[in-house]
C-alpha cells in the first residue's frame, strides 16, 4: 500500500512538472507585454512615468524572473538620443552586475508635429523580428458588383503618435535625458517585488492591451548604432531556435539548473 501512494505522489508530481513546463512561453520574453509597455507610454507624461507604469503590478505588463529568484524583475528604462529620434532602452535587473534588456523603442520625428514609433523585443528574449506598433483603421467602400451591397475594406493605418504627452516631453526645449538611478537591491520605495503567475494567465491579464497595439514585420523606424555599443546582455540567457534557455547560477558562480522555456 506504501508504494502504491508513494507512485501516485510522484506520478502527481511528473503531471505538475510537465504542466508547468507546458504552460511557459517558448521565449522568455513573452513573459512581458510588448503592447502594453505602448499602452503606459501613451498614457505617461513624462519617461519617469513611463518607468513606474510598467512597474506596477496592476498594469499587468511584466511576469519576468529572468535570475529565477521567485520574484519579478524590477525594469530600468533610459532614454539615448541620436539626432531626431528617442531610443527607450528597458532593461531588466537581474544580478549585482547583470543587466538584460528587454526591449527597445524607438521614437522618430518625421516631421514639425509628426513622430511615429515602433517597440522592438530583444533578441535574446524574442523570436526573430519580434515588433508591435500602435494603429488605426481606415474603411473605405469597395467597388460595387452588381446588385450586391458594396464591399467595406478596411485598412490599418500607421499612428501619428505627436500627441501622446509623453513624444512631446521627450522633444521638448530643454529636456533633461532620462536615466534610470534605479540599481540592484536599491529599489524605490514605491516598489515591491511580487511573485510571477502562470505565462497562460499573464497573457489572459494583458490581451486588452492588444486592443490598439498590434504585431508586424515591417520596421519602419531605424535602431540606430548608438544604442547597440550600449546593449546589455546577461549570462544568465541565453538564446537558440528552440526558445530561451535562462541559466541560473549559485552566488559561488556554479550552473545548479538550466531550463528551456518552449510551448
Amino acid at each position: 500500500m506504501r508504494n502504491y501512494f508513494t507512485t501516485v505522489l510522484i506520478v502527481f508530481g511528473m503531471s505538475i512538472s510537465l504542466g508547468q513546463e507546458k504552460d511557459a512561453p517558448e521565449f522568455a520574453g513573452e513573459n512581458f507585454s510588448l503592447e502594453g509597455a505602448l499602452t503606459m507610454l501613451k498614457k505617461a507624461s513624462t519617461i519617469e512615468e513611463f518607468e513606474q507604469l510598467i512597474n506596477d503590478e496592476r498594469n499587468d505588463i511584466n511576469n519576468l524572473d529572468l535570475n529565477n529568484d521567485g520574484n519579478i524583475d524590477y525594469i530600468t528604462v533610459e532614454d539615448v538620443i541620436e539626432k531626431d529620434s528617442h531610443v527607450l532602452v528597458l532593461t531588466a535587473l537581474v544580478g549585482e552586475n547583470e543587466k538584460q534588456d528587454i526591449a527597445t523603442i524607438v521614437i522618430e520625428k518625421t516631421g514639425n508635429e509628426e513622430a511615429r514609433l515602433q517597440i522592438f523585443g530583444d533578441e535574446d528574449l524574442y523570436a526573430e523580428n519580434t515588433i508591435a506598433e500602435p494603429f488605426e483603421t481606415n474603411e473605405k467602400m469597395g467597388a460595387e458588383k452588381g446588385p450586391a451591397m458594396p464591399e467595406i475594406i478596411t485598412n490599418r493605418i500607421v499612428v501619428n503618435v505627436w500627441t501622446w504627452p509623453s513624444v512631446r516631453f521627450v522633444f521638448a526645449p530643454g529636456y533633461q535625458v532620462w536615466i534610470s538611478p534605479i540599481r540592484w537591491a536599491a529599489y524605490p520605495r514605491w516598489w515591491k517585488p511580487w511573485r510571477p503567475i502562470r505565462h497562460s494567465l499573464f497573457i489572459g491579464r494583458c490581451h486588452v492591451h492588444k486592443v490598439y497595439f498590434h504585431r508586424t514585420p515591417t520596421r519602419r523606424v531605424v535602431v540606430h548604432k548608438s544604442y547597440k555599443t550600449r546593449r546589455h546582455t546577461s549570462t544568465t540567457v541565453v538564446k537558440s531556435k528552440r526558445g530561451t534557455t535562462v541559466i541560473h547560477k549559485g552566488r559561488a558562480g556554479k550552473v545548479r539548473a538550466v531550463h528551456t522555456r518552449r510551448r
